[in-house]
């Protein structure tokens, strides 16, 4: 009875597949044979993993290449995903609240070594010094999540500063530079320091300089109240393999580090931007680009926002996101201008979405 229950969404689903290229919105400098293995890898990996949605968006020479959508953003209603459907980005949000905050450090107005409390008094001084370079290469101690409740809050926050009352009395968890230790929260102090720098509310700032500058329309922040056109419904598997629907989670307590949604070319844009300069300056992206050390020496495998791997011989800079309703990967080879955007409705594949990026990379540089 459970697998006569899925058939038919699996069974759309690959209907889905093979129609969508009418949807994609095409371009002739992506031939035909490498389009066919991008979609035949998409297409085993989205029947592998049982992902009903996933969108994408490809850029090659630092331009716009190809987008596209595959199976369901809402399985219920039998609504295609499409390059134009809308999902969460998760973690990729830190991406964007650095690149704000190397904006604010070019115009002198933010001091990466600084203590954090200069620009945002709402973080009680700690036992140790935080600054905003600790912050972004999460070498600060500030914690995480605590818990699954907390991860998964359906409060709704006013603020950046409101939702810091999250996590803001509490010790760190060890002395800044000693470890790596990846923090959400730490983000949301950034996104309060950028207010204070700035003198502006962090969703206008990120709007005004950064989205605007990109022109990346559908980016925006992520309200549960809103009616946001082309929403994707989220989905998570359950012990026994049955897709189900994902939990309310309200992320206003972390705007900066995974409270925004938009679409793959959006996102396309936000990478492509990024590397011809319109954002931040290429000595401030080389930095970014680069990864930091730990006091003893050892490299994190992340820079200022970005995590940063070598491949091939060729740097790769990426950030994906795992969050209610979404998987998401943005992965860029900087030096061939290239980007690859994958988005799907399925929870905890970021680590697969990854693999694919660089499966879809490897067939663009054939």
């Amino acid at each position: 009875m459970r697998n006569r229950s899925r058939q038919p969404v699996f069974v759309l689903t690959a209907m889905l597949l093979v129609s969508s290229a009418v949807h994609a919105q095409q371009s002739r400098a992506l031939p035909s044979e490498k389009l066919e293995k991008v979609e035949k890898a998409i297409s085993i990996q989205m029947s592998k993993l049982g992902i009903p949605g996933l969108s994408v968006s490809l850029v090659l020479d630092g331009k716009a290449l190809w987008s596209n959508g595959y199976g369901f953003s809402d399985v219920e209603n039998y609504v295609p995903a499409k390059a134009s459907t809308a999902y969460r980005l998760g973690s990729i949000s830190k991406s964007i609240t650095a690149t704000a905050v190397m904006q604010l450090v070019e115009r002198g107005k933010i001091d990466l070594d600084a203590p954090i409390q200069k620009y945002c008094p709402a973080f009680p001084p700690k036992q140790w010094p935080v600054t905003a370079r600790l912050l972004l290469g999460h070498l600060s101690g500030v914690r995480h999540y605590k818990s699954d409740a907390e991860f998964e809050s359906t409060r709704h926050y006013n603020t950046v500063v409101e939702g810091l009352g999250m996590f803001k009395d509490d010790p760190l968890l060890f002395e800044p530079g000693t470890k790596f230790g990846y923090t959400t929260h730490g983000y949301a102090v950034l996104g309060c320091a950028v207010e204070g720098a700035s003198g502006v509310r962090f969703p206008d700032y990120v709007r005004d300089n950064i989205f605007k500058t990109a022109s990346m329309y559908r980016m925006r922040v992520d309200n549960v109240s809103d009616i946001i056109p082309n929403r994707a419904q989220g989905y998570v598997k359950s012990q026994n393999g049955e897709l189900r629907n994902s939990g309310l989670a309200d992320t206003s307590y972390k705007i900066p580090g995974g409270g925004f949604i938009s679409t793959v070319d959006d996102l396309a844009k936000f990478a492509i931007a990024m590397q011809n300069g319109s954002l931040v300056k290429k000595e401030t992206l080389n930095l970014m680009w680069t990864s930091l050390k730990t006091k003893d020496g050892k490299p994190t495998g992340y820079g200022l926002g970005w995590s940063v791997e070598t491949r091939n011989g060729m740097k790769e800079v990426h950030h994906g996101g795992a969050q209610q309703r979404v998987s998401t990967f943005l992965y860029t080879i900087p030096e061939k201008g290239l980007a690859v955007v994958l988005m799907a409705n399925l929870e905890n594949i970021a680590g697969e979405l990854q693999s694919l990026c660089r499966e879809i990379a490897d067939i663009l540089l054939q």
